[in-house]
């Protein structure tokens, strides 16, 4: 093994101590005699299976690489051995530096309560135009902001004041809202103000941690008295904080009830249509919603102006795009720069701004037993960063609505209808709650919603200016069934997109040329002339409302003869209702299409001879894969093939792992063409959820989801045709009982067979036309973090948590009524200024996230003496000379050796000099790793020997093939130690080292993005002198997730058979071989390329090296660099892919939305 140096900045003292002895005789063995030095070569890499013909126990010589066997004997065996002990200072991987996190290169944004304190500003220099225009300086990242205009506040404080725009004078106008004052208001005193806000936050079932709580947060408070609690009454004191007669606050922006009417058609030209009004539509005014929340003290951290963010690559200087917030999007760039050209209002100067509102809308089920549910619907504010939106408790969530449902009863209307048949009653009812939704809208979309809309509204903002702001409606994430609602079309027609017009017959065409064009050419523009003609025919000349009259008229869309809302009402005023439906890629993806692929494949397994019991191994497989992380990679069920209770989160824990565990369950031929598949949906998966996309990562998307539709389509015309593939036992058992429902009514009998159907895989579903639109839909309107639904689902927590404290009597009118406690509750502690969320990140004390690399706690709860150590393992491989190794280390540190010293060796006399006071180091269990995301955020990894060990480093060699080195962390250690030369005493240093494991790639395994394969890994066999060392803490760049490559067994080969330290508890062998898990998170997959914007750049030029990566084009990178993945072949000819579709059932693939798809597996995490 050659080998690499780094010297690392010492720093810390430590008071005298007794000293070590020399190395006493009992451990004579672990002496190394002096040995000549030996070039420093580059190592092949490691392959127990695939090299020089060795005798039992000895590795590849050191430094005889590159010779053949006969040549290799021509050595004297002793000049053999001292050459394999040449390096004895073991393995030494490069010197990492994590990127210096400062203030001003932090994503100040997560401060989402108060502005903080004004920093010190990199700014320099500002580029003007005639338009004042500007562009910041570049930070330390190469980052800078470029506006269009000239801002007049920045929440982050990027910006120094001098340099905002003050065009706008500021007032001291007092705001629409009740004067709130601080706590005890609304009650009579402190006491009882407290225990009010006990019982209305935290969780709704009080538990040990809620009484303690209810302790030190109320009884404990110095403004507790119980004389306060006299003649207390829990329901007056409610009375106090509810929106009922006689209370004394009351908001702009509270609770209304109305009912919303609609048209039932009666199928006579005679008659007219019977209106039908729907109760109990509760909702907040959403021009009202807008005031409270830029009066709300959440609007200091609103972005008022957007701006360009450009990232110059500190590698090459070339300039690219970033793409993260709203705020940085191309739509809002775009909204700003049509509203600046609308004429201003008369006499009026102020600035024109936007409030950007994102709506999310998702029905939920309130308890796990029963049928209670609930519609919610929730609005976002765009001009606050993600990364507080995304956070439930953050209070950027403003619950607006709760939509109704149809009620049961309208079948009492629609069943007395004359000449009424089964399945015209259902498409009418279908019709009535497309109706009752479109409604809705129409009441939230008021006339003052519209003039706010035009002309804006005159609001004081955070800075105390007043400005003008123009509500503009960017985003509505929803799933499925609520898109074709809103878009107003059928649901899963022949054209099932919301966005575009191509239909379901070219979807086998994705990724192909064809269908990019389509999607382009064929955008969906909503035909009022047509519904309109539609409605005509069903409310005047009494057809039917999916009658052939109206399909004709209606023409090819897959519309449906309902008013669209928001392109009625909004679509003059630049309002596109089709692109606003944006991607939903937790149940579109997660839940639509991984988990479609992940079902097909469990069938393939079970049509296998055999396949109860691949399934089986499958299972097994998935239970042993190791944790990592905070929840990152959790411990997987039981049958993780049954699939039973899971959310979108364990779809994803299976996808990231799937690699390994499917490796070898399939003939060969189709082996290979289901681990190129499942590695590209795993890079899809990953580039399409980064948090902050580059130009060119959005490149490599593209390219990346051209190859993915490759090997989709060879996964179904070779691996899916070979096998005659049939419902899996739970969907066999599903339907079955469904139909043993339908069979129940009267004079209806059971038409299904016992036996299981035929399914087949199908790309004609729209969740995979879907997987196109993620390009487009980043650069509109940011990343997918910022508008996923999974957001939404979090939002539902507090309903589920309301929900127990209600009657569960007219639900949505009492979860209302708690949503509006808590708010008032919050609002007040803000003006009392008690709340914790107002302190700003700058007054609190600096945290080791921004600081430190590492932190290893120096507790000395764990003494370890080193003889007694090393005689209680004796015989174990792991500890061979350890004490040499440990004095190597620490004299290469102590010394501050740097590279150019990769081949030297310490001697005997040297190693003396070493002192450890008592003989003693101190074990610690745990360390914690803090980097720098690639979105410039902090992060850490927790090492524990015992359950997350394994590490990654920068490889040592000279010119090495791949970038890193992996370890396996055996323990922990931290001492005093100096060195005693010529009587003379060094200074106490105090060290930490990691006593490790190592692993080395294998040369038979291609791995690489470009042969779709993860890296594969063996641990150093023992006999190797490299199979144990010890490491810098600070050279470890972060926790890795190490998957064993279940196909290639266990075995001894490495280590000798038995129990070691070098094993966990109880372990008596090793895996043959592992992979690395590069898909573990975002973070990780982004270090295995030079994309990483907030990546050190010494390590990005390092990973472009390694690879061969192209600085200039991710296509040049990545699609033309030779791989083809199993069967993916680079030429994309679309002949011969005009194939017969008739025969794939169109409800196969398991892409119906249906309740068992959504509902059962609602991902709410």
């Amino acid at each position: 093994m050659s080998l690499r140096r780094s010297s690392v900045k010492l720093a810390g003292s430590a008071s005298g101590s007794s000293q070590i002895s020399p190395i006493p005789p009992h451990v004579e063995s672990c002496r190394s005699k002096p040995i000549m030095l030996v070039p420093c070569k580059v190592s092949s890499r490691y392959d127990r299976g695939v090299g020089m013909s060795q005798s039992p126990g000895r590795g590849v010589v050191p430094g005889l690489e590159h010779l053949s066997d006969s040549e290799q004997q021509q050595f004297d065996p002793d000049a053999l051995e001292e050459l394999e002990n040449a390096q004895r200072l073991g393995r030494i991987p490069r010197p990492f530096e994590d990127v210096p996190f400062l203030d001003e290169d932090a994503n100040c944004s997560d401060n989402v309560v108060a502005p903080p304190a004004q920093p010190q500003s990199k700014i320099r220099r500002v580029l003007l135009t005639f338009r004042d225009t500007f562009q910041t300086t570049f930070n330390s990242f190469g980052l800078c902001r470029w506006y269009p205009r000239r801002p007049s506040f920045e929440p982050d404080k990027f910006v120094p004041s001098s340099l905002l725009s003050t065009t706008c004078p500021k007032v001291m106008q007092e705001t629409d809202l009740p004067s709130l004052l601080p706590p005890p208001y609304p009650f009579s005193n402190m006491t009882i103000h407290r225990l009010m806000c006990w019982m209305n936050s935290g969780s709704g079932r009080k538990s040990e941690t809620e009484v303690a709580r209810l302790v030190e947060e109320v009884l404990l408070a110095e403004d507790f008295d119980t004389k306060h609690l006299e003649c207390f009454s829990i329901k007056k004191s409610l009375r106090e904080m509810d929106n009922e007669p006689g209370s004394e606050i009351k908001f702009p922006d509270d609770w209304i009830q109305a009912s919303v009417t609609i048209e039932i058609p009666t199928k006579s030209k005679e008659e007219e249509a019977r209106p039908f009004s729907v109760p109990g539509f509760h909702f907040r005014p959403l021009v009202q919603v807008i005031r409270s929340a830029f009066a709300d003290i959440q609007a200091n951290a609103f972005h008022l102006s957007p701006f360009k963010r450009i990232w110059k690559d500190p590698l090459d200087n070339h300039q690219e795009r970033i793409f993260d917030e709203l705020y940085t999007s191309d739509s809002w760039l775009d909204a700003q720069d049509e509203l600046q050209k609308l004429p201003k209002e008369p006499g009026c100067t102020l600035e024109r701004v936007i409030a950007g509102l994102m709506f999310f809308s998702d029905a939920t089920h309130l308890a796990n037993f029963g049928t209670a549910k609930a519609w919610p619907l929730y609005l976002y504010f765009g001009n606050l960063t993600k990364y507080a939106r995304s956070a439930p408790k953050s209070g950027a969530c403003h619950l607006v609505g709760f939509l109704p449902s149809l009620p049961d009863k309208v079948k009492d209307v629609l069943s007395r209808l004359p000449r009424i048949s089964k399945s015209g009653m259902a498409a009418l009812h279908t019709h009535c709650r497309r109706e009752l939704f479109q409604g809705c809208w129409d009441t939230l979309l008021d006339k003052d919603f519209l003039h706010a809309y035009r002309h804006g509204i005159v609001l004081k903002c955070a800075d105390g200016v007043l400005r003008r702001i123009f509500p503009r409606i960017f985003t509505y994430s929803a799933d499925y069934p609520e898109k074709v609602l809103i878009a107003t079309i059928k649901d899963m027609g022949s054209c099932p997109c919301p966005r575009c017009l191509t239909p379901k017959c070219m979807f086998t065409f994705l990724g192909l040329l064809k269908d990019t064009k389509s999607r382009i050419n064929n955008l969906r523009i909503y035909v009022e002339t047509n519904i309109a003609k539609a409605r005509e025919y069903i409310y005047q000349s009494g057809h039917t409302v999916d009658g052939t009259k109206v399909e004709d008229v209606l023409g090819e869309g897959s519309w449906v003869p309902v008013l669209n809302k928001f392109a009625e009402k909004l679509g003059g005023l630049g309002l596109d209702p089709f692109r606003m439906l944006v991607v939903d890629f937790m149940h579109e993806c997660e839940l639509g299409t991984w988990k479609s692929l992940f079902i097909h494949l469990v069938r393939i397994l079970y049509a296998l001879p055999g396949g109860v019991q691949l399934v089986a191994t499958l299972d097994s497989r998935f239970r042993q894969i190791p944790t990592f992380g905070s929840g990152v990679i959790r411990t997987f069920a039981n049958n993780t093939s049954e699939m039973k209770r899971l959310a979108a989160r364990d779809f994803e824990d299976i996808l990231q792992c799937a690699i390994p565990v499917f490796e070898g369950l399939f003939p060969a031929q189709h082996d290979v063409v289901v681990q190129s598949l499942l590695y590209r949906f795993a890079q899809w998966h990953a580039l399409a959820k980064l948090r902050t996309h580059s130009d060119s990562t959005l490149s490599f998307l593209d390219e990346t989801f051209k190859k993915l539709a490759k090997q989709l389509r060879n996964f179904r015309d070779i691996t899916c045709a070979a096998f005659e593939t049939v419902e899996l036992p739970k969907e066999k058992a599903a339907r079955q009982r469904k139909s043993v429902q339908c069979a129940a009514g009267p004079n209806n009998a059971s038409s299904e067979s016992s036996g299981p159907r035929v399914k087949r895989f199908n790309l004609s579903t729209y969740k995979y036309h879907a997987m196109g639109d993620y390009v487009r839909t980043i650069k509109l309107f940011g990343t997918v973090d910022s508008f996923t639904t999974q957001i939404g689902e979090l939002a539902h927590r507090a309903l589920k948590a309301f929900y127990p404290l209600t009657s569960k009597l007219d639900t949505p009118a009492q979860l209302a009524k708690h949503e509006r406690r808590r708010r008032l509750l919050r609002r007040v502690a803000e003006v009392g200024g008690i709340s914790s969320s107002n302190k700003s990140p700058d007054d609190s004390p600096a945290s080791p996230l921004a600081v430190d690399h590492y932190f290893i706690a120096n507790n000395r709860n764990n003494p370890i003496s080193l003889f007694q150590f090393l005689r209680e393992n004796d015989g174990d491989p792991a500890i061979k000379n350890f004490i040499p190794r440990l004095k190597d280390h620490i004299l290469y540190r102590l010394k501050k050796m740097d590279v150019s010293y990769c081949d030297h060796t310490f001697t005997d006399e040297e190693r003396n000099t070493v002192i450890i006071p008592d003989n003693m180091i101190y074990s610690v269990q745990t360390m914690q790793v803090y980097y720098t995301t690639y979105d410039m955020r902090r992060e850490y990894d927790t090492i524990n020997p015992r359950t997350h060990g394994d590490v990654m480093v920068l490889s040592g060699e000279s010119a090495p093939s791949h970038p890193y080195w992996y370890a396996r962390v055996m323990c922990i250690y931290h001492l005093d130690t100096w060195l005693q030369v010529g009587g003379k005493q060094t200074n106490r240093q105090h060290l930490e080292v990691l006593h490790v494991r190592w692993l080395a790639p294998l040369i038979s395994h291609q791995s690489s993005m470009r042969h779709a394969r993860l890296p594969k890994l063996a641990f150093v066999e023992e006999s190797d002198y490299d199979a144990f060392g010890f490491l810098d803490p600070g050279q470890v760049i972060r926790g890795t997730h190490l998957i064993p490559a279940f196909a290639s067994g266990r075995g001894e080969s490495s280590l000798r058979r038995g129990e070691s330290l070098a094993r966990p508890h109880g372990e008596v062998d090793d895996w043959d071989a592992l992979y690395v898990g590069i898909f573990v998170d975002r973070d990780m997959f982004l270090r295995y390329t030079d994309l990483g914007v907030g990546h050190p750049v010494a390590l990005r030029k390092f990973v472009r090296d390694c690879f061969g990566l192209q600085p200039q084009v991710l296509d040049d990178m990545y699609a033309d660099q030779g791989g083809n993945d199993g069967h993916d072949d680079d030429d994309d000819d679309e002949q011969g892919m005009d194939i017969d579709l008739a025969d794939e059932d169109s409800e196969d693939g398991c892409d119906e939305d249906s309740e068992e798809g959504c509902d059962e597996n609602s991902g709410e995490e």
